[in-house]
């Protein structure tokens, strides 16, 4: 609207006129063809989450562009979430029909974000999928007792991972927006439910000659994946459950989540550290309260099983208040601060409302540490004096606090603590 009104000056009001005409800056003759922007894998990226809703809409736009002032450079949005609906124009036997996508143009968004200078990913949530769950139960997880599509706690929502069907159809989604100018595709939900009666799932692999584990499954599938996107320059990202960083058995055994083989297939993993869904572990009766021990306990974990794998780990962090009564600038400050004393690169902000007025806050003390760092590892001794104190807004005592030991892990699996992953 900027645009046009700087182009027609003589125009008043909110309304143009039959007859009238207007000069329309910035339309181009062709359809727009965007390609993604190589960034190395372990760039320090600062990103929010938008819903496809958001990401689709103008408060999106103006968020976007808030998030880039403040000193943000990437965004990640969703072009298909767990109820399986698909947020840009996509054609394919499994994909939802009947529905206008909130991303319009997807080559067309990505290239403003690409103008703003942001790094663009784009998330797929891969097998809970409701969509394919209800509409084409043939794929979806069965019930060994009652030969119909299996529910997780009454729900019927899981399509079932070792389709190939449900495979191909996600790698086909993740193909065709990489080659609409994202910049990294990020897959979530890579993993077999870990809730529900388990006994009563039955999976195609084990009805089939496939054979193999749950953990074959995923890793076999990523594999594939991997090879067919990164040819195409995008960079790929897994999300996977915080708790498997403690490898128990239990939680392997349910989500097919082997941490070490799957940082093999990708550039970035992405663990989701909220210290408010570790509940039940490490003696903590509120573990929302503390972020130092959780974070640094996650990272330093996840440091270990991936070492030699060359992934990155790039967190996702706690962005909203659930279960805890600290929440804050400062619950944001320390939460960056930690991962990234554990070895994180970069991190993502992670709020389901996509209200972060707390990490807006934090951010101009994120930014002078980012300077910081980047004037100490250019050399630029005389810069980094002038950038100000790495944690300026911090609670007094956190430069010198230490994160507390870990006590034994408790017995919570991955199947409880999954709520609102």
């Amino acid at each position: 609207e900027a645009a046009i009104r700087q182009a027609n000056p003589e125009l008043r009001g909110a309304h143009v006129h039959p007859g009238q005409t207007i000069i329309i800056p910035g339309i181009e003759p062709t359809p727009i063809v965007e390609h993604p922007v190589p960034l190395a894998k372990d760039a320090e990226v600062r990103a929010i989450y938008l819903t496809g809703w958001t990401a689709g809409s103008a408060r999106g736009l103006e968020l976007i562009r808030r998030w880039k002032a403040a000193g943000g450079n990437a965004i990640c949005f969703d072009v298909k979430d767990m109820d399986g609906l698909v947020n840009v124009p996509f054609e394919h036997p499994l994909a939802p029909r009947g529905r206008r996508p909130l991303i319009r143009n997807l080559p067309k968004f990505a290239r403003y974000v690409h103008k703003l200078g942001l790094h663009v990913i784009a998330r797929i949530a891969l097998f809970r999928d409701e969509h394919i769950a209800k509409q084409h139960p043939g794929f979806s997880v069965q019930s060994r007792r009652g030969k119909a599509p299996w529910r997780e706690n009454g729900k019927q929502v899981w399509a079932d991972p070792s389709r190939r069907e449900v495979q191909d159809y996600n790698i086909a989604l993740a193909r065709h927006v990489a080659g609409s100018g994202v910049d990294e595709i990020q897959f979530d939900y890579v993993r077999f439910p870990a809730e529900g009666e388990q006994q009563d799932a039955q999976f195609f692999f084990e009805t089939e000659p496939v054979g193999g584990t749950r953990a074959e499954v995923i890793t076999n599938f990523l594999k594939r994946a991997y090879g067919e996107l990164r040819p195409l320059g995008v960079l790929v990202s897994l999300d996977v459950f915080g708790v498997m960083a403690w490898q128990r058995p239990v939680d392997l055994a349910h989500t097919g989540q082997n941490i070490a083989e799957m940082a093999r297939s990708c550039d970035v993993l992405s663990p989701m550290i909220y210290p408010s869904h570790f509940f039940g572990m490490d003696g903590f009766d509120r573990p929302g309260d503390a972020p130092e021990h959780f974070i640094g306990a996650s990272m330093e974990r996840f440091r270990q099983v991936t070492a030699g794998t060359g992934v990155i780990l790039r967190p996702w962090l706690q962005a909203f208040g659930w279960r805890t009564k600290t929440y804050s600038p400062d619950y944001v400050l320390i939460q960056v601060n930690v991962a990234k004393q554990k070895g994180g690169i970069g991190y993502l902000f992670w709020n389901a409302n996509n209200d972060y007025s707390k990490p807006f806050v934090a951010m101009p003390t994120l930014m002078k540490a980012a300077r910081r760092h980047d004037a100490e590892k250019s050399g630029e001794k005389e810069q980094a004096a002038t950038a100000g104190p790495d944690l300026a807004a911090l609670p007094p005592d956190l430069a010198t606090r230490k994160t507390q030991p870990y006590p034994p892990t408790g017995q919570t699996s991955a199947s409880e603590v999954s709520a609102d992953f």
